[in-house]
């Protein structure tokens, strides 16, 4: 399993992006919409757990699909929540690595762009453990390569880390399998968001709070000329609608 960042720096993190998350979370939101897309439960959902909500853009997709379903929205991180908490029918504040939900008591559990940031197997097995039997799951997460070309980028100046290491595909399948789940279905894909500098791209990665990366990180500040060397390092990548931010994005369905 990769490493992840602590929880605290990671809910630090998220909560002081709370109030830029909207206006920054452009892919988040497409992704979002990818899969609902790709989601075609068996039954029509009656009780769904939204976990990772975020400020609550997929609670909005959720009700406009199915609703009569009740969501219950689970974040960690109490400012994204409060955002949530406008839409959803209860919240919960929470780490979706363990839920304070009773056994069997859900019919969908559905998470967009959070278990990278988790133990997946944690994750997988709370939500086998929250389902139905019969109960579906659909989750997004980031394949390995995510933001291939800010680490090639960076690696111009130094070894540190600079993004999450992110899952295989085979690793989510693996632990929906050792949870327990059946009919794994996963779909990858590239989306990708362009912006006019290097600068640009950074800030919207720290707007929706993805800047904690865990151990190995740069612990100071760039000097100007190891900055000018990773933004020319970056120039190779440019396209006619400027330097590209790419997500490896993983679409994973499974039932209990």
């Amino acid at each position: 399993m990769p490493p992840v960042p602590t929880r605290l720096r990671v809910r630090e993190s998220f909560d002081r992006a709370a109030a830029s998350y909207d206006d920054a979370a452009i892919v988040q939101r497409q992704v979002c919409e990818l899969l609902l897309a790709s989601f075609n439960p068996s039954t029509t959902p009656d009780w769904i757990l939204d976990a990772g909500c975020g400020t609550g853009y997929g609670i909005g997709l959720l009700q406009g699909r199915w609703p009569a379903a009740r969501i219950l929205a689970v974040d960690f991180a109490p400012a994204m929540l409060a955002a949530a908490r406008r839409s959803a029918d209860l919240c919960v504040a929470a780490d979706i690595e363990a839920l304070p939900c009773r056994d069997a008591s859900y019919s969908t559990w559905w998470s967009n762009l959070t278990v990278q940031w988790c133990d997946p197997e944690a994750v997988c097995g709370e939500a086998h453990r929250v389902l139905r039997r019969g109960g579906e799951l659909a989750l997004s997460t980031l394949g390995p390569a995510t933001f291939a070309e800010l680490r090639e980028a960076f690696s111009s100046i130094d070894q540190h880390r600079h993004t999450l290491s992110f899952s295989e595909p085979e690793a989510i399948a693996a632990a929906l399998r050792r949870s327990g789940f059946d009919d794994i279905r996963l779909h990858r894909q590239t989306v990708s968001q362009h912006y006019p500098d290097l600068a640009s791209l950074l800030r919207a990665v720290k707007d929706i709070g993805a800047n904690s990366v865990g151990d190995g990180a740069r612990s100071g500040m760039l000097g100007r000329r190891a900055w000018q060397r990773v933004q020319a390092a970056y120039e190779k990548y440019r396209t006619s609608d400027g330097l590209p931010s790419r997500y490896d994005v993983i679409l994973a369905y499974a039932r209990k």
